[in-house]
């Protein structure tokens, strides 16, 4: 049987048709194991946006990045959005990168990579933009602050995505009790964060550097700082130093009169006992020094020294006493009488007890007769040595023995 011309080519189509069919079944079975793989990917505003799609397995499948508003940016190597920031990186079957510069908070979404299988398989990369805070400026100073007026130093920076954290110091140590404020920007992306440090000017603050540091994650570790000398006016403190703590009569005192103050303290005045100094001669200022010579008694008394400047005026007092040498010698010497009447006492306690002994043993001195003066030894018996001791009062004298 003979075809026709116009059966045979519909023979022919019909069989392209099932090949590519089969072609497209057996594909899509094989397809089966494919996934692509995203990152999320942050980047500072300004920067460079790496966007990376990659299929382990892929058989000649294409590859495609779309951004949030799902406008293809690139189909495999084929660049479809005319935007000059958007480059290709890499484009095979197992990857398509592209990168995105001078990122902008607009950029920021998901961007989604398609493999186009059957069905189609896509997997998401969310791209995070960091809004940079803007360098802090401190405002609320004047200069100079009077000591005890109250001061409100506020800390202002803008453009932080997520909102900025800030910290004050006062010389490198961290003050904590601030109150901190955050309020969205109009682009409804960024945020305005404030601090305002609160505080009393004291005259220990005079000097002292106030810094108001921004931290945020967008810095790389490197805040941003902004610093305040402060300047503190105070009324002079005033202090007298003596260069004798003992003054005896005769000898030179010199006394200093110490003032600190902001603005430094006018030269001082000094005075005693709420006049003028008596003997100008002996008692020479020069500056902040008193200087007294040839002391005597009738320098007693007390001095003061007044320190001023336009803020107000201060003094402080020195009770001089002048002590006499010879006195003093006597107190902290010997004390040679209270030494003599003690030997005194003992020479003559000795001299009684002396006297006393030999009275006693005067009174009591005595004789006795031996044995053998008495001849009571050879006595029978009593009455016989009683004879014979009659008997021998003669020689009694002889033996007769003393004591003491």
């Amino acid at each position: 049987m003979r075809l026709k011309p116009g059966a045979l080519l519909r023979f022919y189509s019909l069989c392209g048709i099932l090949v590519q069919v089969a072609a497209t079944k057996n594909k899509a079975r094989g397809s089966q194991g494919q996934f692509p793989l995203t990152q999320n990917v942050t980047v500072v505003e300004g920067g460079t946006a790496n966007l990376t799609c990659r299929v382990d397995q892929n058989d000649n499948t294409s590859l495609q990045w779309s951004n949030p508003a799902q406008q293809t940016l690139y189909f495999d190597d084929k660049k479809a959005l005319r935007d000059n920031r958007i480059e290709l990186v890499r484009a095979s079957w197992h990857e398509l990168s592209i990168s995105v510069s001078d990122v902008s908070l607009s950029d920021e979404g998901q961007y989604t990579c398609s493999l186009f299988t059957m069905p189609v398989k896509t997997s998401k990369a969310f791209l995070t933009v960091l809004g940079v805070p803007e360098k802090p400026q401190i405002t609320g100073f004047t200069s100079p602050v009077m000591e005890g007026e109250r001061m409100q130093l506020t800390c202002k920076t803008s453009g932080s995505k997520p909102a900025a954290d800030i910290r004050w110091f006062k010389n490198d140590k961290e003050v904590k009790d601030v109150q901190y404020r955050k309020e969205e920007d109009a682009n409804r992306k960024t945020f305005t964060v404030s601090s305002t440090l609160d505080f009393l000017a004291d005259r220990s603050d005079d000097g002292a550097v106030v810094s108001c540091r921004v931290d945020h994650e967008s810095l790389n570790s490197t805040p941003q700082i902004a610093m305040q000398v402060l300047e503190i006016h105070y009324t002079p403190l005033v202090k007298i130093i003596s260069s004798n703590s003992w003054p005896e009569e005769g000898q030179t005192i010199i006394l200093t009169c110490e003032s600190k103050g902001k603005p430094v303290p006018e030269p001082v005045l000094w005075t005693k006992d709420g006049g003028e100094l008596p003997d100008p001669e002996r008692m020479v200022v020069n500056g902040r020094v008193l200087s007294i010579s040839f002391l005597n008694k009738t320098d007693n008394g007390t001095y003061r020294c007044e320190a001023k400047n336009p803020i107000g005026r201060n003094s402080t007092e020195y009770v001089l006493i002048v002590h006499d040498p010879n006195a003093l010698a006597g107190q902290t010497g010997p004390d040679h009488a209270l030494i003599g009447g003690i030997v005194a006492v003992v020479v003559f306690v000795t001299l009684c007890s002396i006297i006393l002994l030999g009275r006693y043993l005067a009174r009591h001195k005595g004789t006795y007769l031996t044995n053998e003066a008495k001849g009571a030894e050879d006595a029978p018996d009593a009455d016989t040595a009683i004879i014979n001791a009659e008997g021998s009062q003669v020689n009694a004298e002889e033996k007769k023995e003393y004591f003491i």
